[in-house]
């Protein structure tokens, strides 16, 4: 402490001007750390942190004034103010308060060299002295998205990078796209004392992300909900929806008419739509009119599966309706007539809606990228002839049945009276006593040729066969 009390004492003058300095400034700047922030000071200040361009404001206070002097230097020693005086001739220092106990001074317009140590000085027997930072923060003056290609196709990875420039200190930059949060890889570059953040964001996009914005977000303690935008566009294959028009989800019987439409939605939009017969050529009756098919005389021949196809400049795709003429007598109505949907392809997107008219989008079997499907996209459309094939499929059943029941009826039959036969003949028996009797002309003749007679009864001899 004794190098302090000789800092405190003299090495520091009273007012500092700007020809005014300690004999030596290595010196003094020793000794001024002695006694900076030493116990038992009765100087009080806090450090300031401050946004480029707003107003700082420094406070050099006294816990227990005993009307010493207080003055304020620069971190260049130079006095701001002493007292209520000010003899550095810049006026964006301006006096906010001065009594006994506080000297509070204001400082405009801050800019990046105003940054650093300001001194309060109290001439006190030992003087004291303390110091004060201004820390200044940039934000960022430019934030810019720039996408690698302005126009995508479903299932491209693009490349989107958001730049941050000229901060203090480094950003932190945030990806969105609407309100799902992503991650991308962040450089930082400093150029003297500002940071410039670049972040890169690879996304792969589908057609749901048409429209869709992608934010880039920056975080900084200089500045609040700084972001900017950019809206994604996607190209994708046609989507198609085949609607039964008449009958209205009604029975397609014999001799009356029928007529489907097919509607395509795409980007760019279809502009190329054709129906046709799967695996068979189309009926000579039937008019196809641009998106419209028209049967007006419905008969068995005309069954089979209708495709309405649609294409553009990305792909195409597909949508089918199951025909199954009826008799004029059938009663029997399924529950969603004419549309089947058999996935071939993991593409395959229904985009009806599932509590109106029945509506089936096939996705184009082209090679094009996959798209993540959810449950409902993959909802299966029953067959327009479940009615009739399920009450024909309950017949059959009932005559198999019965045919089964009465197979199994005759053969338990059979194995009871086998079985009562077996138990009543259980073999042939011969005895000795008919021997010698094969030739006999009458049973007397027999009984006299028989070996042994009477008298041979006892050796009699049994074999079963």
């Amino acid at each position: 402490m004794e190098r302090a009390s000789e800092c405190c004492r003299g090495s520091v003058p009273l007012v500092l001007s700007g020809n005014q300095h300690c004999q030596s400034l290595e010196r003094k700047m020793t000794l001024q750390r002695a006694c900076e922030r030493g116990d038992g000071q009765n100087l009080v200040t806090e450090d300031v942190t401050v946004v480029e361009g707003d107003v700082a404001t420094i406070s050099c206070r006294v816990k227990n004034s005993d009307d010493s002097v207080i003055q304020l230097l620069n971190p260049n020693r130079q006095t701001i103010y002493f007292r209520d005086f000010r003899p550095l001739k810049d006026s964006r220092f301006q006096l906010v308060n001065f009594s006994n106990s506080e000297l509070r001074v204001s400082l405009t317009n801050v800019s990046i060299s105003d940054e650093g140590r300001y001194f309060c000085q109290l001439y006190t027997d030992p003087p004291q002295e303390i110091y004060t930072t201004i820390t200044v923060l940039v934000p960022p003056r430019n934030l810019v998205i720039d996408i690698q290609k302005e126009i995508a196709v479903e299932g491209e990875e693009i490349e989107l990078n958001c730049t941050a420039m000229a901060s203090r200190p480094a950003t932190t930059i945030r990806w969105f796209k609407g309100n799902k949060e992503l991650t991308g890889k962040s450089e930082v570059e400093q150029w003297s004392d500002m940071y410039t953040v670049t972040s890169q964001l690879l996304l792969k996009v589908g057609r749901e992300d048409d429209g869709v914005p992608v934010i880039c977000l920056v975080d900084h303690p200089a500045v609040k909900d700084l972001q900017t935008q950019r809206y994604l566009e996607v190209m994708y294959k046609p989507q198609v929806r085949v609607s039964q028009n008449y009958p209205v989800q009604g029975l397609t019987r014999e001799g009356e008419p029928l007529e489907l439409s097919c509607a395509a939605f795409g980007k760019p939009q279809p502009t190329d739509m054709r129906w046709l017969r799967v695996d068979d050529e189309m009926p000579q009756h039937v008019v196809v009119s641009g998106s419209n098919l028209l049967i007006s005389n419905l008969n068995k021949t005309d069954n089979g599966t209708y495709r309405c196809e649609a294409s553009n400049a990305v792909g195409k795709s597909h949508a089918d309706y199951m025909l199954f003429v009826y008799d004029t007598t059938a009663t029997t109505e399924p529950a969603v007539h004419g549309f089947t949907h058999l996935p071939n392809s993991a593409e395959e997107l229904d985009y009806g809606d599932l509590s109106g008219t029945p509506v089936l989008i096939n996705a184009s079997t082209e090679a094009l990228p996959t798209v993540q499907l959810s449950n409902a996209s993959l909802a299966f459309r029953p067959d327009s002839r479940a009615g009739e094939e399920g009450a024909i499929r309950s017949v059959d059943h009932a005559v198999v049945g019965g045919v089964v029941a009465v197979v199994v009826f005759a053969m338990l039959c059979l194995l009871i009276i086998l079985g009562r036969y077996f138990a009543r003949h259980k073999g042939t028996y011969f005895t000795h006593e008919a021997k010698g009797a094969d030739d006999a002309a009458d049973a007397d003749t027999a009984i006299i040729n028989a070996e042994g007679g009477q008298n041979n009864s006892e050796e009699k001899k049994e074999y079963f066969i």
